[in-house]
């Protein structure tokens, strides 16, 4: 069974401001979850992250009603400060 992917304001408005390949390349990522390449627990938080160049794709997994919330998405500097 497929997840679906819900996208929170954050992680939209930073998709807004990048270039079309660059929104491309995300999207495909994001697309792949949750089986993408370079995933990494947060420790201490409930919350995945995915590497995709030096961005970085914040997101939680919800199992049981099969939903994939995309927290934020930022550049790898920024992204850990709105935690």
């Amino acid at each position: 069974m497929k997840y679906s992917i819900v996208f929170q304001k954050a992680a939209i408005k930073f998709l807004k401001k990048q270039d079309k390949p660059t929104q491309t390349r995300l999207l495909q990522a994001i697309n792949r979850l949750p089986n993408g390449t370079d995933i990494k627990k947060l420790q201490g938080y409930d919350m995945y992250r995915m590497r995709v160049g030096n961005m970085r794709v914040l997101y939680t997994i919800h199992d049981t009603i099969m939903v994939i919330s995309i927290e934020n998405i930022d550049n790898r500097g920024d992204v850990y400060k709105r935690l």
